[in-house]
């Protein structure tokens, strides 16, 4: 008998009984357990193989589906195993969904009362977060009816950093329809106001934060961006949002959009409060992001925010003005805003690159696909990566996207009809080409910020436009996208980290400058936008 067998114990009537271990709780194997994964029937496989262009007879399916018994065993005991999860580190209760006369910008998805360190660099400061941000055991949305219902197990990294310095979560706040709209009236719980006017949009994606900041209603909020869902509801709400350089602070326990272009970061009322959000979300996540290095790190940002740029170069960037849908006030006010960082040491010249106007139609060629891949079929997640898979996010956009896909905004439905077409149609080559060009794009904002700190360019070429009524027809509903991220997408394609500060007002709504900068240079972004901010605060 070798050292790992060994007799079986003898019961009162002297019958031998097999010992699995008569540990307390342990379920005996023998016992029917439903199985997790079950054995495709042949007419199942004849469908998938029509879909996958295979001809074969119902002898052959039979045979094939013999051989996947074997292998559903290793799904099967995959499907026992305990996965390793992000952790919960402070306690909490789910909140509660609140009532109109408490809401009245539409702002809040859900509130809740969540505290962690007693101190921190973030002590008592109250932080909205996004509602595509997983926070555990609060409700979350993504704006949409499509994860309706879903409440998350696990904390995203940076729910666990900013309860770590100190901060206060009061609840999670309203995006658009899973992200994807600049607007602020996609999201299944209503439209999102803006503060500075009734009828106007916030921006989005990043809608109600943005709008609950320009409020006053917390302190920092989080936000996410794929296209410019920091920076234009920042730029239409007059608060200041960063998308940092991409992969600086980590996107583990968020909804993926797309991987290539997925950045969150800091929202706030003032630049100090930006950096500060900075310092406690930046760093490696020990890698459970794809997109971080694992020599990313962050740094003491708000040390260096003194107000003196001297020495600085700003180029305003030549392309990012006079596009077809600007307005002469806000291309006006952003030069004027710009030109004021010269009293502060800053040199102001006009650079061009002329590959900036075809930053969107890149974006475009990758987010449409690249999201229909990654966030629909993918379960916004996709495949392919290393790192932390949320598995019970995936299971309820999987279930939603069956069940509840008509029930999405007209601006998803055409990105997914659009790309569905152009992935049967040709097959990826756009995505692929249009991926290949983004780094022909990177290469061209490094030539200008060789010679330049930073770029400026107006966030939004025109004001907050106005949320459409209940009659507006699809093609309206869905034609405003395109031309409000002009100048911001380009940026998610090349990871520069981006700041969007409010320039002034223009007939009551605020004009955004948007301020770029040399990859993990985030520091000198922010300095230039503090220094500005001084400036035009002394002023007022």
């Amino acid at each position: 008998m070798s050292s790992l067998e060994h007799e079986e114990p003898t019961n009162a009537t002297g019958v031998g009984q097999k010992n699995e271990r008569t540990e307390k709780g342990k379920v005996p194997t023998e016992l029917y357990s439903a199985p997790a994964v079950r054995t495709p029937s042949v007419q199942q496989l004849s469908l998938t193989a029509a879909k996958l262009n295979l001809q074969l007879d119902e002898e052959e399916l039979q045979q094939f589906r013999d051989v996947m018994k074997g292998t559903l065993e290793s799904y099967q005991r995959v499907d026992q195993l305990v996965e390793p999860l992000p952790p919960v580190k402070w306690p909490r209760t789910p909140g509660w969904r609140p009532q109109p006369d408490e809401n009245p910008h539409n702002a809040w998805y859900w509130r809740t009362e969540i505290t962690g360190a007693p101190s921190g660099k973030l002590q008592g400061k109250p932080v909205a977060i996004k509602d595509n941000v997983a926070v555990a055991g609060v409700p979350m949305m993504d704006g949409s009816r499509v994860l309706e219902g879903y409440i998350p197990e696990y904390d995203a990294t940076i729910i666990t950093r900013i309860l770590d310095a100190g901060g206060v979560i009061r609840g999670k706040a309203v995006c658009e329809d899973m992200c994807k709209s600049p607007s602020s009236f996609t999201a299944a719980t209503g439209p999102v106001v803006n503060a500075h006017m009734d009828g106007r949009s916030s921006g989005g994606s990043s809608s109600g934060s943005a709008a609950l900041l320009a409020l006053g209603e917390v302190d920092l909020a989080i936000g996410g961006d794929q296209g410019g869902s920091i920076r234009i509801p920042a730029a239409w709400s007059g608060v200041v949002g960063l998308k940092p350089t991409y992969g600086l602070v980590p996107y583990t326990g968020c909804v993926s959009v797309e991987t290539t272009l997925d950045h969150v970061g800091p929202m706030a009322r003032t630049v100090q409060d930006i950096a500060v959000m900075l310092e406690v979300l930046s760093g490696y996540d020990g890698g459970l992001d794809p997109r971080q290095a694992p020599n990313v790190s962050g740094q003491n940002y708000s040390s260096q925010l003194t107000g003196d740029v001297s020495g600085i170069r700003v180029g305003l960037l030549k392309e990012g003005f006079g596009l077809v849908t600007s307005e002469a006030d806000v291309d006006d006010m952003v030069r004027e805003a710009a030109h004021k960082l010269t009293s502060a040491g800053a040199v102001v010249e006009e650079v061009s690159v002329p590959m900036h106007r075809d930053g969107c139609h890149l974006w475009n060629a990758i987010a449409i696909e690249g999201t229909l891949e990654t966030m629909i079929k993918g379960h916004g997640l996709g495949v392919g990566w290393k790192g932390f898979y949320p598995t019970s996010m995936l299971e309820a956009l999987a279930r939603g996207f069956k069940s509840r896909a008509n029930d999405t905004s007209h601006t998803l439905k055409q990105l997914m009809l659009f790309g569905q077409y152009m992935r049967e149609t040709y097959g990826g080559r756009y995505y692929a080409k249009g991926q290949n060009l983004s780094r022909a794009l990177t290469h061209a904002y490094n030539n200008a910020l060789q010679k330049y700190d930073v770029l400026v360019l107006p966030t939004v070429p025109f004001k907050a436009t106005k949320i459409p009524n209940q009659d507006v027809s699809i093609k309206e509903f869905c034609q405003t996208g395109f031309s409000v991220v002009a100048n911001t997408c380009p940026f998610n394609l090349t990871g520069h980290p981006a700041l969007s500060i409010n320039a002034g007002f223009s007939q009551g709504l605020p004009v955004g400058m948007m301020i770029v900068g040399r990859h993990f240079d985030d520091v000198t972004v922010l300095r230039v936008a503090h220094a500005y901010e001084r400036i035009r605060d002394s002023r007022s």
